[in-house]
């Protein structure tokens, strides 16, 4: 065969491209089910991270297969939501049987577009509960989850992550610890637009349910911001709804001791 012909160009670039092709979906295949592992893994640990189930750096110093049963051993219950406020959806807690909405942008989505929703609600055995939020910082997605008390109102921890924001400014969202702990003890305010705020000197205002941004990183803050607010909105029927009804509980179960 003519090596310089244009049939050889075409029958040699047709057989690089299907090895190459082989090669990846081989790969794909057998690194498949650990990327998905590891995915997962990941997820559980921010989720325990913002519960204080264990502190983060135990965390991430435990291996997967343990993470697993760390999180089926502390779950008590985790389902989905629609924006009506009404489940629609469980979740499995079973170690071989862990499920989760770990794809956050298509309810990002849904929300936005007032469509079809599973948000997903994480209900720990220590009465705290879990939810995402998601958002755009100013190089790519951030998201983080956020823990509440059992009274649904007081937030008990919080943990966030992003995919490319600037190091020593936005990524300090995720690799600052003082960060994330600012949150513990704050409110979020349901029914109040918004109900937090993180900006620049917000706790100079002496409000509860306010934090600072981070200093020099404008967009990611702004972004973080409209993520919470965004997704607190959506959880507002169902969490504020039950915040609501456990204060009023309290208020008469005080009212009978007085």
């Amino acid at each position: 065969m003519n090596t310089n012909g244009n049939i050889y160009t075409v029958v040699y670039t047709t057989i690089i491209v299907v090895v190459v092709a082989g090669i990846l979906a081989f790969a794909a295949s057998k690194l498949g089910p650990a990327q998905q592992a590891n995915a997962k893994a990941e997820t559980l640990r921010q989720m325990m991270a913002a519960a204080g189930t264990k502190p983060t750096e135990e965390l991430y110093a435990t291996k997967n297969a343990d993470i697993l049963r760390l999180y089926a051993d502390s779950i008590q219950e985790a389902y989905t939501i629609g924006l009506d406020g009404e489940k629609n959806g469980e979740l499995g807690i079973e170690e071989d049987n862990i499920q989760l909405v770990d794809k956050l942008k298509p309810q990002d989505r849904a929300i936005k577009a007032g469509g079809e929703a599973k948000l997903p609600v994480y209900v720990f055995k220590s009465g705290r509960t879990v939810i995402p939020v998601y958002g755009a910082g100013l190089w790519g997605p951030v998201w983080g989850y956020i823990a509440f008390e059992p009274d649904l109102h007081t937030i008990a921890g919080a943990y966030f992550d992003h995919e490319g924001e600037t190091p020593g400014l936005g990524a300090k969202i995720k690799d600052e610890p003082w960060f994330r702990e600012k949150f513990a003890g704050k409110t979020v305010e349901w029914g109040d637009k918004p109900a937090f705020r993180l900006e620049k000197n917000a706790e100079a205002s002496g409000a509860a349910n306010a934090v600072d941004a981070i200093t020099g990183a404008t967009m990611t803050s702004k972004g973080l911001n409209e993520a919470l607010n965004v997704w607190f909105d959506a959880y507002e029927k169902h969490l504020g709804n039950a915040a609501f009804f456990s204060m009023l509980e309290n208020h008469a179960i005080n009212a009978e001791e007085d």
